[in-house]
């Protein structure tokens, strides 16, 4: 009788390996350096041909390897990393599964020179699709030098997979880079067909991001540093100016491995929800230190998945610690909002402050029962000080004319906002004021959406937003689906400030609504929140998109599009922009402020 099942060869077996670990040149590149950093390395030098179709070469001087060592590596699951199965669980080397070397040599023409630094003489293995051509001593310098050559020659099913050189030159090109940046004091070079695309030398974590991706990119970069258990995070993150359309500049990185784990990136999207808009990623390199026993690294064969005994804990920290610098807003240049969550202020008076800063700069006095102070403004056509000066109603050369002799008097404030000098508005929606040899162009609705957010925030971490009846409840005759939705979440509308009652048949009433709305659109407000609502299903669901309807009540809550606000309203909102978490961003992650310089300026009037 006929045996159905057969142990496949070790060749076709160190195939199917290949396809696990070697999916592209970029893959045996990386594997190549995870094992000269982990001999110890400082110094790495890549080189490809043909997007490495053609030659990969990468030549490091770690401690090298004996003869006998060196024949071992070609071995399937021979490693120096691990000897016992408890090993698993204290990871610390970047390889560990003893699976690359004799993969890539399996589907490659591989050369491996290697010597370590007391031997006279090296070790030089030739190896032609998973078998050993030739053994021989040869002459090099301390470390390993590995060359491969044909990629999939003999896999044509691969090799037809493969992209173009410039694209695989590409991807060459990001796995270096990430290896850099994860090893600052490691030198590395990176040569593509005899053209240098890389080099950097051994350096700070600093240095070496505004050598890898730009000095001026790395200038709009702030540090984080927080020390807890069981993890502690450290590097650097981008502000709101700095984004890309994809994640390929988030470098993070668990106890120097870098990893593309789901986990880590939503921490850090969490919290630049608000502040950048979607689809836009930040710049980052974070480093997640925890001990080696609370995370997983044996999860995939390229290991850029990895689980973590404590997830929640995980996420939490890093999005704190990346809240507690975007909290701050450090690229307001003289901003002295530096402080973090941990030393800002918190509890019920804070939070009242901030509603009562919030409220007096949302509410919009009528000028017919406003009596405004002396302005600082001079109006030379003999205009009503009184009236606030917008585009609209006065001639140009007045907006920007501001009488130093007659300041306005408010109460000097610490922080970047409260201390800008008040020009005054343009077109009745963006505020001009000046701050040193730079003007500053505030989006007044901007602005004011994050004052109400934050303030609507802040009273919904205490208990409740707070809420206003209405004199007049008013009634609203709604599709099927979004008065299910009312139903379904009236008791979590309720935190939000939304009593919302039925009153027959698809017809609801709306009783009170948050107080920060209460002079708006109330009835598009609450048709707008259902009409989300509508996709969710449960309370959980709503929980996850509460700052999205927070947002949307800030949104419909404050002054839109052109509203003249006087002098006195406009340094009520700057002051109070200056109590506002995340300051410079609107909830949409807009940015609240530009500013142009005096030497912008005159390079426009050709004055330079």
């Amino acid at each position: 009788m006929s045996h159905r099942i057969s142990i496949l060869p070790e060749i076709i077996t160190n195939k199917i390996a290949a396809g696990e670990v070697v999916e592209r040149p970029a893959s045996v590149i990386k594997e190549l350096i995870e094992n000269a950093l982990d001999a110890g390395a400082t110094n790495i030098s890549v080189e490809i041909s043909a997007g490495g179709r053609r030659l990969i070469r990468v030549i490091d001087n770690g401690y090298g390897m004996s003869r006998e060592d060196a024949l071992l590596s070609l071995e399937r699951h021979a490693t120096s990393k691990i000897k016992t199965d408890s090993d698993l669980e204290g990871i610390l080397t970047l390889g560990f599964r003893g699976e690359a070397l004799p993969s890539i040599a399996s589907v490659s023409r591989f050369r491996l020179a290697t010597r370590e630094p007391e031997s006279l003489e090296g070790t030089e293995i030739i190896v032609e699709g998973g078998r050993v051509r030739d053994v021989r001593a040869c002459g090099m310098a301390p470390g390993t030098a590995i060359s491969v050559e044909q990629i999939f020659f003999n896999t044509p099913a691969r090799l037809k997979f493969m992209k173009s050189s410039e694209t695989e030159t590409g991807h060459v090109g990001d796995v270096v880079s990430r290896m850099a940046v994860s090893r600052p004091e490691v030198a590395f070079a990176f040569t593509s067909d005899g053209r240098e695309l890389l080099k950097v030398q051994r350096s700070d974590l600093q240095r070496r991001l505004a050598q890898v991706i730009g000095k001026d990119t790395s200038s709009q970069l702030y540090g984080i540093e927080t020390a807890g258990e069981p993890v502690s995070i450290g590097g650097f993150i981008s502000g709101p100016a700095l984004v890309r359309s994809g994640m390929q500049a988030m470098y993070t990185y668990i106890n120097g491995r870098f990893v593309r784990d789901k986990v880590v990136q939503h921490a850090i999207m969490q919290a630049y929800r608000g502040v950048i808009d979607r689809g836009r990623y930040p710049v980052a390199a974070l480093f997640i230190r925890l001990p080696s026993g609370e995370v997983d690294v044996n999860v995939h064969p390229t290991k850029h998945e990895v689980r973590f005994r404590q997830q929640a804990l995980v996420h939490d920290a890093i999005q704190k610690a990346v809240e507690n610098v975007l909290r701050a807003s450090p690229w307001l240049e003289g901003s002295a909002k530096l402080t973090l969550l941990s030393t800002a202020p918190t509890g019920q008076a804070y939070r009242e402050r901030i509603a009562a800063a919030a409220q007096a700069s949302l509410s919009i006095t009528p000028r017919s029962q406003y009596s405004a102070p002396s302005m600082p403004f001079r109006n030379q056509a003999g205009r009503d000080p009184s009236e606030p000066l917008t585009a609209a109603a006065a001639p140009v050369e007045t907006l920007s004319v501001h009488d130093s002799r007659e300041p306005y008097q408010r109460e000097p404030g610490p922080g970047y906002f409260s201390a800008l000098t008040i020009i005054g508005q343009f077109h009745s929606e963006y505020i001009l004021c000046q701050s040193g040899s730079e003007l500053v162009i505030i989006d007044q609705h901007a602005a004011s959406e994050r004052v109400a957010y934050q303030c609507l925030k802040q009273q919904c971490l205490g208990s409740t937003v707070e809420s206003q009846r209405l004199l007049f409840p008013e009634t609203i005759e709604l599709p099927f689906s979004e008065a299910a939705a009312a139903e379904r979440f009236r008791a979590d509308l309720l935190r939000i400030g939304f009593e919302l009652e039925p009153f027959g048949g698809n017809t609801i009433i709306i009783a009170a609504v948050p107080r920060l709305a209460v002079e708006k659109n109330v009835t598009g407000l609450v048709r707008d929140i259902l009409a989300d609502l509508v996709q969710l299903g449960t309370s959980a669901a709503f929980q996850d998109r509460l700052d999205e309807l927070l947002s949307r009540i800030a949104c419909h809550a404050v002054v839109r599009g052109v509203h003249t606000l006087d002098t006195r309203q406009i340094s009520e909102l700057l002051r109070s922009m200056d109590e506002t978490d995340f300051a410079a961003s609107c909830p949409h992650g807009r940015p609240v402020s530009h500013v142009i310089t005096l030497a912008e300026l005159e390079k426009i009037f050709k004055r330079t």
